[in-house]
């Protein structure tokens, strides 16, 4: 390539046919031709090889094409097609310099390359210069005539030629006047037009159709250069705005647009290398294909790179963005804008589709951020919905009013926040992700309506539980007759009571009636449940209440004070009343009576356990041999209700009576033992016998007071082991439990009561005044043993017979 100051050029076609890609697209960088659009032009110039095509060139649009040396003789100087851009004039208008024809040096190779050439220059300019010489005007076999063959030939190989001027140059004009020489020229290209073989389609087709046809004349650059210099100047002037209506090129058709200009040559020269039809309008198409399609992949790119469009990206990857939509829009419309810029020139339909697509890409691109923004203020709404919910329901508003003014507030606020999020370019709809906004507050609606529910029916489960286990349980610990009634009474007004307080706080829950009275009957139901839970829970425990009943009724009297077995009571009648009201419990425990149906368990019970030992009875069971204990279930009484059946009925009367049998039994003890201790006189007989038997030594003792006080201190020591060893108590217990006990507490108690006796001495020594050693009463205190062991005596007796008195008066109470 060689530049100049105004001007650059470069070597389009080399001399081989070899298109120079690098070259025309570092020219059209440099000359900046993507900017023009379809403000530019393409002149081309044909002629013999050494007419003076390039310094016309030069001349004419200050180009900088190699002219001939005319002192080395003629010879080709232009290789190939060169290209370069005019200096000067408006429109930006680019030359193209061809190989003259008619050269020796390529010899019969010429024509080949002239008609490609040739068809070449037709395809991408506006105008075209035929440089001739004048002399050969008129001429029949002249070169000029060759040259205007083929450049008509080449043409009917365009499918839809394009409008093309023709302006032919005569060179080296002589004396003829112009308008002399013009009409014969034209009337030589019309002859030849018409001997031209055309395609069936174009027959009649005049040549003005094709060709706008120009003729201008020059003075010899030789011999006159001055006024060649003059005239191409004036010349000059007829390019300046060429495209213009009225311009040399003002007529033009189906002109690409000059950012495709580079591809487009490309591909017109490959399809004329290749040696085929040129179709205009279809290469135009794909031109425009190329070049917008190049141009949308090159927005695009622009718009990944685009730092605005990053950050936006990243931030909406963190959470929401204020003014989202108009941001994106606003990215969005200045690429697809400059795309439009740059393909407005290029064919509609092709331009709109490459627009499409490249509208659908970015948005596609943008598609992501789009949801993850929808997404945000799907999630932010549906939390600020939930915190403000919340905070109505614990602020004591009704849920049904909560719920839809919550509901309606932040649906509305979800609306605005997604209209903000709209981008201008995208139709998206954004329908689904509101309804599953929708279905996300339905969802947490129903959610906390489900927890207050549950929470509500727990709260009034607790109620009925707390109003009814603890009534049920007292009133099975005291079972008679109107237990059942009274719990069947109690659960109807509690159950009432607590059904009617959660109906009232359903009342806020907008809830239908179905759900309504389905919830209610469920705690109904619930109710029913705890009583037969309960029922079952002290049924589990009938054993041992029916124990706590004997044992109650057996050991305290119709006062509730306890029982003193003197050896009085009927043992066998408080027994047999005592197991009656036990057998009373477990008829009451055995099954369920909330109904006002009737049954004969306790009639059952009593004639198989209480009375089952009468003669009668037994002889009764006997003959009919029949058990009504014998059995798994109550007549008239369904399985459900049943809490004890009668198997487990007569085994736990079987265990009752078992366990009861010893507390009995030391009942009867206690009386036999209570009358032994109350009989400790000799009998009468024995009596008289002592007092006959023993008249000599009493009569003794009378003559001998000695023998008195031995003997009042032996009572004396005796009454005192009698009191310390609780002799009456150990003997209580039996005769041989008495005997043990008392062979083991026996050496103690009188090593004590020794013990004592001699601390008591030496107290009595040791506190004695010694200035009245004569006092009777101090010796006798002091020295006395026998007073001190008779006072101690008396008082062991005083409190052992104050101890027998209590007792005695306590038994007989």
């Amino acid at each position: 390539m060689v530049n100049s100051q105004e001007s650059c050029s470069t070597q389009l076609l080399d001399g081989d046919g070899i298109f120079n890609v690098a070259g025309i697209e570092h020219f059209i960088k440099e000359v900046k031709l993507g900017d023009y659009g379809l403000s530019y032009a393409v002149v081309s110039i044909m002629g013999p090889q050494s007419s003076g095509k390039s310094t016309l060139l030069n001349r004419l649009f200050g180009t900088n094409f190699r002219e001939m040396d005319a002192f080395k003789g003629r010879s080709q100087t232009t290789k190939g097609i060169w290209l370069a851009r005019c200096a000067g004039i408006d429109p930006c208008t680019l030359i193209m310099d061809l190989e003259g024809t008619d050269g020796r040096e390529r010899g019969e190779d010429d024509t080949a390359f002239e008609k490609q050439s040739a068809l070449f220059a037709l395809a991408v300019s506006d105008i075209v210069l035929i440089n001739m010489w004048c002399h050969d005007i008129g001429r029949e076999q002249a070169a000029n005539k060759p040259l205007l063959k083929t450049v008509f030939q080449v043409m009917m190989r365009l499918f839809s030629p394009r409008k093309t001027t023709l302006l032919f140059v005569i060179r080296d004009k002589t004396r003829t006047p112009l308008e002399n020489l013009e009409p014969v020229l034209r009337e030589d290209i019309q002859k030849i037009w018409d001997s031209v073989p055309k395609p069936q389609a174009h027959k009649e087709t005049p040549l003005s159709e094709f060709f706008n046809v120009e003729v201008v004349a020059l003075s010899s650059y030789e011999e006159k250069e001055e006024q060649f210099n003059e005239q191409v100047a004036s010349l000059r002037q007829r390019f300046f705005h060429s495209i213009a209506p009225g311009g040399l090129a003002g007529d033009r058709r189906g002109v690409v647009p000059a950012s495709g200009f580079s591809f487009s040559a490309q591909q017109i020269w490959k399809v004329i290398k290749e040696n085929k039809d040129l179709d205009l309008p279809a290469h135009k198409v794909m031109v425009a294909t190329v070049r917008c399609e190049e141009i949308a992949n090159e927005k695009y790119s622009n718009f990944v790179a685009n730092e605005e469009w990053c950050e936006l990206e990243e931030a909406v990857q963190s959470g929401p963005v204020s003014g989202f939509g108009k941001k994106l829009s606003s990215i969005l419309d200045s690429s697809l804008s400059g795309y439009d810029a740059e393909v407005m020139y290029f064919d509609e339909g092709v331009r709109s589709s490459k627009r499409k697509q490249l509208e659908e890409k970015l948005l596609q691109l943008v598609l992501p951020a789009f949801q993850s923004m929808l997404g945000h203020i799907r999630s932010g709404t549906l939390d600020k919905f939930k915190d403000a919910f919340d905070k109505a329901l614990s602020g004591g508003e009704g849920f049904s009013s909560a719920s839809s003014r919550c509901s309606t507030s932040y649906i509305t606020q979800f609306d605005k926040a997604c209209a903000d999020v709209v981008i201008e370019q995208a139709n998206w709809d954004t329908s689904k992700v509101r309804d599953k906004f929708q279905r996300d507050i339905d969802a947490h609606i129903a959610s906390v309506r489900a927890a207050k529910l549950a929470e509500l029916n727990t709260q009034f489960e607790s109620k009925l539980n707390e109003a009814l286990s603890g009534p049920v349980e007292a009133l099975l610990d005291g079972a008679s007759n109107d237990t059942w009634p009274a719990i069947k009474k109690l659960l109807q007004k509690e159950t009432k009571s607590v059904v009617s307080g959660l109906s009232s706080a359903l009342s806020g829950f907008d809830m239908d009636e179905v759900a309504k009275e389905k919830m209610l009957a469920n705690l109904e139901n619930y109710a029913m449940g705890v009583v037969e839970a309960k029922s079952r829970e002290e049924a589990g425990r009938v054993l041992n209440r029916m124990k706590d009943r004997f044992t109650t009724m057996f050991s305290h009297d119709s006062d509730s004070m306890p029982r003193v077995w003197t050896g009085k009571e009927d043992i066998r009648a408080i027994t047999k009343t005592a197991r009656s009201a036990s057998l009373k419990l477990l008829a009451v425990m055995a099954v369920i009576r909330l109904d006002d149906e009737t049954d004969n368990i306790e009639s059952t019970l009593t004639c198989a356990l209480v009375d089952s030992t009468s003669s009668t009875a037994s002889t009764n069971r006997e003959v009919s041999n029949y058990d009504p204990l014998a059995s798994s279930t109550w007549e008239q009484v369904p399985l459900s209700k049943t809490l004890i059946t009668p198997v487990q009925c007569k085994s736990l009367w079987r265990q009752f009576k078992s366990e009861t049998e010893y507390i009995v039994t030391q009942a009867i003890s206690a009386q036999e033992a209570n009358k032994r201790n109350n009989n400790w006189l000799p009998p009468p007989w024995a009596i008289v016998a002592l007092v006959i038997l023993g008249f000599n030594e009493f009569m003794t003792l009378l003559r001998n007071p000695l023998y008195l006080c031995v003997i009042f201190v032996g009572y004396l020591l005796i009454k005192a082991l009698w009191v310390q060893l609780d002799i009456a108590g150990e003997f209580g217990h039996g005769v041989l439990p008495g005997l043990l006990s008392l062979s083991t507490k026996l050496v103690p108690t009188v090593m004590n009561l020794l013990k004592k006796l001699a601390e008591e001495g030496q107290v009595a020594a040791t506190n004695e005044p010694p200035r009245n050693p004569g006092v009777p009463s101090k010796n006798y205190r002091n020295g006395g043993s026998t007073s001190d062991l008779s006072s101690s005596a008396s008082s062991g007796v005083t409190s052992s017979g104050n101890r027998t008195e209590q007792s005695n008066t306590s038994k007989e109470d």
